[in-house]
């Protein structure tokens, strides 16, 4: 890559590296603009060379090359998964480690200090998730404890250990003192990291008075404010209905509505494209439907101006893929979007696929755990997570697609759909009806929050738009001598 300079790497006697540590990491030294520096190199995961963090001599650094793409430090030299890896503050503090284990043993650093650990880990959380145990050994003084556990939490339950019985400041300099037996052993005698549950209740005034978790958005449709009193973090909302009903519709509305809103949105479709997902979201911004634009004569310059002001407005992230989904990389992805990308309204489109083409194992149970694992989610990120869920066929009377009233119990493959969702919205229409199949009511099966259910709207469907609007039903006027 251009933009990086020539180095030689040779043993760091003073930092106790030797030649063969140094090798295998490709950290050497050489000049820059006259002046001697060490040379950390980054590389992606096919192994090219992407940046380089120079030190200096008065221990100041610089960036070479493209910082953007410079990922945990070493972690192309690793395998992915295995038994444990160790994150370390800094560059020469993972060549001591890996060197006391001879190289044998993943070891990788934050490239940016203590203050970007947590963001940094977000970032390469699958990688992360695929050992068994990731084991934190950073500075052992204020921001190094903080940001251990700050980082701890990005990852899942039971998965981190936090270091904090090493002798000296950092593995370093337990290494350039001779104390490496209690390096060792201060990694594997590493502490679980689990967050204490237990509070006292006179410590709970400062979340009820946290005008940060009050804060909701309200829905842009005033029939289901009115029941469900808008959008908050930290809850699970579950949108329900069959086959063609228009759950996705509602869904985009949604959407749209809250980046009309500059709120940031994650948007998870697992039946159409990204490319799909984006034109649906243009198409309801210029209201004129996606099969319409060019019978409209819609111009390129008309195009980008949706595509700005939805898409590509620097608040909507998507996940390029289509269909099902092994439920422990969907986690991921969403924890990736509300941790890393700062999402905190998040749609998931839709439950059923993410587990329908996995081959083995009990459907229900899959779906139970999922759900599980999503309403933990939730609550840990605070993020608005709005679920389409399909229904199964009624029992007896008239099917969803034919006007049916929908219900908790027809909810598709668990109960734990109803049981875990703060409020679950039912999205009825006969699709059969000319005179009314324009007609989309939702009703609130649960409601968590404020406990009151039923129908609370109905939105009308104008196809000149492609808009869902709520739909008023005129009024009778009585006029005097008229009978």
């Amino acid at each position: 890559m251009s933009g990086l300079i020539g180095y030689e790497v040779v043993p760091l006697n003073r930092r106790g590296l030797d030649e063969a540590t140094c090798e295998k990491w490709k950290y050497g030294v050489g000049m820059y603009e006259g002046r001697p520096v060490q040379v950390a190199n980054y590389f992606d995961n096919t192994g090219s060379p992407v940046a380089q963090k120079l030190r200096f001599q008065d221990k100041t650094f610089m960036w070479l090359g493209d910082a953007s793409k410079a990922g945990l430090y070493g972690s192309h030299l690793w395998r992915d998964s295995g038994k444990m890896v160790t994150i370390t503050e800094g560059e020469v503090d993972a060549l001591s480690v890996s060197q006391v284990f001879n190289l044998k043993w993943p070891v990788v650093s934050i490239p940016n200090g203590a203050k970007s650990a947590s963001k940094i880990i977000a970032k390469n959380l699958d990688w992360l998730e695929s050992f068994e145990t990731v084991v934190l050994c950073f500075d052992q003084d204020q921001q190094g404890r903080e940001a251990a556990i700050a980082s701890a939490q990005q990852l899942s339950p039971g998965k981190v250990k936090i270091v904090t019985s090493l002798p000296e400041k950092d593995a370093n300099e337990c290494l350039m003192s001779g104390r490496v037996k209690e390096l060792i052993d201060a990694v594997y005698g590493a502490k679980s990291f689990r967050p204490d549950g237990v509070v006292p209740g006179e410590e709970v005034w400062d979340l009820i008075i946290n005008t940060e978790r009050k804060k909701s958005i309200p829905y842009p449709w005033p029939g289901l404010n009115d029941k469900l009193y808008g959008m908050r973090g930290g809850e699970l909302v579950t949108l329900t209905a069959g086959t063609g009903i228009g759950k996705s519709s509602v869904a985009r509305e949604l959407a749209l509505y809250l980046l009309e809103f500059n709120q940031r949105v994650g948007y998870i479709a697992l039946e159409e494209s990204i490319q799909k997902t984006a034109e649906h979201l243009m198409a309801l911004w210029m209201g004129v439907p996606l099969p319409q634009w060019d019978a409209q004569g819609i111009t390129e310059e008309r195009k980008k101006e949706a595509f700005d002001k939805t898409a590509g407005s620097g608040n909507l992230v998507l996940y390029d893929h289509w269909g099902s989904i092994d439920p422990a990389n969907l986690l991921n992805r969403v924890r990736y979007m509300a941790r890393a990308m700062e999402c905190k309204y998040i749609f998931l489109d839709h439950l059923s696929i993410v587990v329908s083409a996995l081959e083995a194992g009990d459907e229900r149970r899959m779906i139970d755990n999922t759900m599980t694992r999503l309403r933990s989610l939730v609550e840990e990120t605070n993020t608005h997570l709005v679920l389409v869920s399909h229904l199964r066929r009624p029992d007896r009377g008239h099917s969803h697609e034919e006007g049916g009233v929908t219900s908790l119990s027809h909810l598709r493959g668990s109960h734990a759909i109803a049981q875990l969702s703060d409020s679950v919205i039912g999205c009825e229409r006969d699709q059969q009806d000319e005179g009314t199949s324009r007609l989309l009511t939702l009703r609130v099966l649960k409601n968590r929050f404020a406990g009151e259910t039923g129908i609370a709207t109905t939105l009308e469907y104008n196809k000149d738009s492609g808009r869902l609007h709520e739909w008023i039903t005129p009024e009778v006027i009585d006029i005097p001598g008229v009978g």
